[in-house]
């Protein structure tokens, strides 16, 4: 057993005072007021304790970005890294590109496994042409139902969450993935309001990095922004970097959906190789044309930012980072602390900064 004393202590719900965590065999046993006997004893030197960070959308750590490289070693390099940046549970996520190399992506996760990482996340290829960004033009397509369904029997529950255009996909294709339990997101769309609420109604539950690449808030038509707005089923993912979304913007999505937004990073890593080519400039990345492709963040950035930029209460900007998502994904035991939850946790110190992160009970110092 490990007890972690002399730290605040989120639960999810509220910020705990002069209580003792207690972790057990990956577990969270307790939080109360006193040191087990037989116990190690973590000192948190009056840091935070808080759910560890989950992201739903991010392509690369450090200096791998997956969809380059496609091994086991840039995976682990990955997964490991994220930990070391407070991210305890991920979607890898790749961007429009051919099947061949979704197989490679899967046939990848499927024999490698790690604690943190907990599917694969396609975005794209069914999206908008008008919309795509920074995505590969040429794999751009429609869905062809027959060419779905055996991708997704080949992928064996791996692939666990889409984006998608909702005006580029039928019922049919969006019953098809849910039935795979495949969590459905609207993004890289054009859609218009009544095209993006059809998609909720055609099960789309979530919405990718929110006013980015799609269609705009316009006051004669919506849009996906709108509907996202609107619509109390849906959730939202957006970039809290400054530079994706003013944070005068992020201001107001939080005032509107509250609880139904949270964070991703959508962060990249720099390379030459493969299809995507990602050049660091200051604090983002670019296309060699000088397009917007990815983010620089962490969850511990983007939660400092929610915070110190945007004004938002801590509680509410660590719930963005844990809490929310979990909710979205269907984690189980995750997002809280709790008796009986995954011991999955970050210390952040007062200025918001990552002292370390513990991943299923064990501790990992920020790196």
């Amino acid at each position: 057993m490990i007890a972690f004393i002399n730290a605040d202590i989120f639960t999810g719900e509220k910020i705990l005072k002069n209580k003792v965590l207690v972790v057990e065999k990956g577990k969270i046993k307790s939080v109360g007021g006193k040191i087990p006997k037989g116990c190690a004893i973590v000192d948190c030197h009056g840091g935070l304790l808080a759910p560890g960070c989950i992201d739903l959308q991010i392509y690369g750590s450090g200096t791998d970005l997956f969809s380059a490289e496609l091994t086991p070693e840039s995976l682990k390099r990955i997964s490991d890294s994220l930990v070391k940046k407070g991210t305890t549970a991920y979607y890898i996520t790749l961007a429009t590109n051919s099947f061949e190399v979704f197989r490679k992506a899967v046939d990848i996760v499927k024999e490698n496994p790690h604690p943190a990482l907990k599917g694969i996340h396609l975005e794209g290829p069914y999206i908008s042409q008008e919309k795509r960004g920074a995505h590969l033009i040429q794999y751009i397509k429609k869905p062809d139902y027959d060419e779905l369904k055996e991708f997704l029997k080949y992928a064996d529950s791996h692939v666990k969450m889409m984006t998608l255009a909702p005006e580029v996909c039928d019922r049919k294709t969006m019953r098809l993935l849910r039935d795979n339990n495949v969590l459905l997101s609207a993004g890289h769309s054009n859609a218009t309001y009544e095209e993006a609420v059809k998609g909720f109604d055609n099960g789309i539950t979530t919405v990718t990095h929110l006013y980015n690449a799609m269609s705009p808030l316009h006051h004669r038509d919506a849009g996906l922004p709108g509907a996202a707005f609107l619509d109390g089923r849906a959730h939202a993912s957006i970039i809290v970097d400054g530079i994706h979304v003013s944070y005068e913007a992020v201001k107001i999505a939080k005032r509107q959906m509250r609880s139904r937004l949270f964070f991703i990073t959508d962060a990249v890593a720099a390379t030459k190789k493969g299809g995507y080519i990602h050049i660091r400039k200051g604090n983002r990345y670019v296309l060699p044309d000088g397009t917007l492709s990815g983010s620089a963040l962490t969850m511990p950035l983007a939660i400092s930012n929610m915070v110190n930029k945007v004004g938002e209460s801590l509680e509410e900007a660590l719930r963005m980072a844990s809490l929310y998502p979990a909710k979205v994904a269907g984690f189980r035991r995750m997002g809280r602390i709790r008796e009986g939850y995954n011991a999955d946790l970050i210390c952040l110190s007062e200025d918001l900064q990552l002292n370390f992160t513990v991943l299923k009970g064990e501790i990992i110092q920020a790196g």
